[in-house]
């Protein structure tokens, strides 16, 4: 069995036979022989090498294979002979071929010494076999998004640099031979020495400051065009934007300003709402100019970048847009500071009705409505416009409001807040005292009306009426389910069960108890979240233990109890969470 040696081979490691080390370094020394008298040896060495890894690696079938015999004949055989591919100095081959003729295979690589950045495009033009300007063009294009920047990058990162002689030989396709090796150091070191001794400097001077003017003129050309069709494309959508922004503007603004001179249904909601005395056409006008014009300027921006020789407009005509629509914005600023001071201020009218009835009396409360304007108590309007009995224009509205309080008077009474908004509390008053609110004591019976009523010539001020029931203490009384829907009471006094509008409510000193809501409505909370109980019988015999269990708020309570034969009661819980036995 042969003796293996590790050897080093263009910066790999390998295990090979001590014949096959003995062969090769023969063909070693043989190469070294036959490029004694040529320049640049060590170059060409060093690239016979790493070629020669190269195709040891291929052989290798595991990291413990032997290089033997056979693997050096076969690299020989690929990398030719030495005296078969001698070259003299000048320049002609002693033989063209070696009789086993190594085919290339185009390998991707950077040609970093012909390319201007960073060789991508010139080593895919090598790859694919097409000019690489080419490739530069389509890149420039693709440079525009962000998919040709990101490709570039990728390229470059990915695609491994030429470095050395036969990098660049497979970049190319040609066969990574001794003699293609040799003969491209020798191109290199020829080209290299006749540029320093044939260079004009000022003449390469001038090609570089040709050819960067050349270049930076092409792709600034190729600049403008793709800016010139953005700018088009551009152009077109500012056009189509505020044409028909101005139209849909102008349409809606005639539409809104002739309500002034035409019977529309909605005119009278729009002047309820208008504040200052200006016309609505006047409004529509100013709010036209103060967006239209800048609109218009949109349309010009769109037309010049579709048209390039458009001319512009004159600084007279400018100036004047500019003047009137200044004017414009500051007159609807002055309107809107109108607008909201008009409504700076409330009013209010209070007025007081004692509610004459016995103190042993249950007074029922309801809310009625007029079947005139309406036959649903429920129905709730901010306000509309309607005529009342008498054909007179009037604006109603259900902004009413209702709570219970109590009083240290012996007597209950209601008081009526009529409020409104206005410039000043003297305007303010004086609609306040225009709203019409009405109600009715029929018996022991509270009748309130669900709505109000105010002239048209008031306008709409945000009119309310506010209502404040004040009872005694002992006070019994029963809500009607429509109150629940005006009831505003704060609920630690006062809190109206919706499930039934039987309830009778007693006021104490502090709040109003419900004196027949069932136990699991208490007298705080009628809905989910309050104490809930769950009643149930106990059965006490003579020496016996009894466990009661209690469910709390979803707590499970245990009470064990004795007692005597025959005795029944019930365990109950009370508001404050107490366990009560009653008899």
């Amino acid at each position: 069995m042969n003796k293996t040696v590790n050897i080093n081979i263009g910066g790999l490691f390998f295990h090979i036979d001590e014949d096959a080390y003995q062969k090769l370094s023969r063909y070693f020394d043989a190469i070294k022989r036959s490029l004694s008298n040529s320049s640049g040896k060590d170059e060409i060495m060093k690239d016979i090498e790493m070629r020669v890894a190269e195709l040891l690696t291929e052989k290798q079938k595991s990291d413990k294979h032997v290089i033997n015999n056979k693997d050096v004949d076969e690299v020989i055989v690929v990398m030719g002979q030495p005296e078969d591919y001698r070259i003299d100095d000048d320049g002609t081959e002693s033989k063209s071929e070696p009789f086993f003729a190594a085919t290339g295979r185009k390998k991707l690589y950077r040609d970093k010494d012909r390319g201007l950045i960073g060789g991508v495009c010139t080593g895919l033009g090598h790859y694919f076999g097409v000019d690489a300007v080419w490739i530069k063009i389509i890149f420039l294009l693709l440079a525009f998004t962000s998919f040709g920047v990101i490709a570039y990058l990728i390229l470059w990162i990915a695609t491994p640099k030429a470095v050395t002689t036969s990098e660049k030989l497979e970049m190319t396709g040609e066969p990574v031979t001794i003699s293609n090796i040799e003969k491209k150091v020798r191109e290199e070191f020829e080209s290299v020495s006749n540029k320093f001794k044939n260079a004009n400097y000022d003449e390469m001077g001038n090609q570089v400051k040709n050819g960067a003017e050349r270049v930076a003129g092409g792709l600034g050309d190729v600049i403008m065009k793709i800016f010139g069709a953005f700018a088009k494309v551009l152009g077109a959508i500012i056009l189509v934007f505020s044409a028909m922004s101005l139209a849909g503007l102008f349409i809606g603004l005639f539409t809104f300003g002739t309500t002034s001179f035409i019977d529309a249904p909605w005119q009278r909601y729009v002047e309820a709402v208008n504040y200052t005395d200006i016309p609505l056409w006047a409004f529509g006008l100013l709010a036209f100019l103060a967006i239209g014009i800048p609109l218009f300027f949109f349309l010009l921006l769109g037309l010049k970048l579709l048209v390039s020789n458009m001319k512009s407009l004159g600084a007279a005509v400018k100036y004047s847009l500019l003047a009137i629509w200044i004017f414009a914005v500051g007159s609807l600023v002055v309107i809107g500071i109108k607008q909201s001071t008009e409504s700076a201020f409330e009013g209010k009218v209070v007025t007081k009705e004692t509610i004459n009835i016995q103190p042993t009396d249950t007074l029922k409360i309801k809310f009625v409505s007029n079947d005139f304007f309406s036959k649903n108590v429920y129905e709730h309007e901010e306000f509309i416009f309607t005529q009342d009995s008498a054909k007179n224009e009037v604006i109603y509205s259900n902004q009413i409001s209702f709570e219970i309080k109590s009083t240290d008077k012996t007597e209950p009474y209601l008081q009526i807040e009529k409020l409104a908004d206005g410039k000043s509390f003297k305007e303010a008053n004086e609609r306040a005292e225009k709203i019409k609110y009405g109600f009715k004591i029929v018996g022991n019976q509270l009748l309130l009306d669900n709505y109000l009523l105010t002239e048209m010539a008031s306008k709409f001020r945000d009119q309310r009426v506010e209502l404040y029931l004040y009872l005694p203490k002992g006070t019994v009384f029963v809500a009607d389910e429509t109150v629940q829907h005006f009831d505003e009471s704060d609920n630690d006094f006062f809190n109206l069960h919706h499930s039934s509008d039987e309830y009778i409510y007693k006021v104490d000193e502090n709040k109003v108890k419900c004196l027949n809501c069932p136990a699991d409505e208490n007298e705080y909370n009628d809905v989910e979240g309050g104490v809930q109980t769950e009643e149930i019988n106990i059965i006490d015999e003579t020496d016996s233990t009894e466990t009661v269990t209690v469910k709390i708020n979803g707590k499970v309570v245990t009470e064990t109890k004795s007692g005597k034969k025959d005795k029944k009661g019930k365990l109950t819980v009370g508001s404050d969470g107490v366990i009560i036995k009653t008899e």
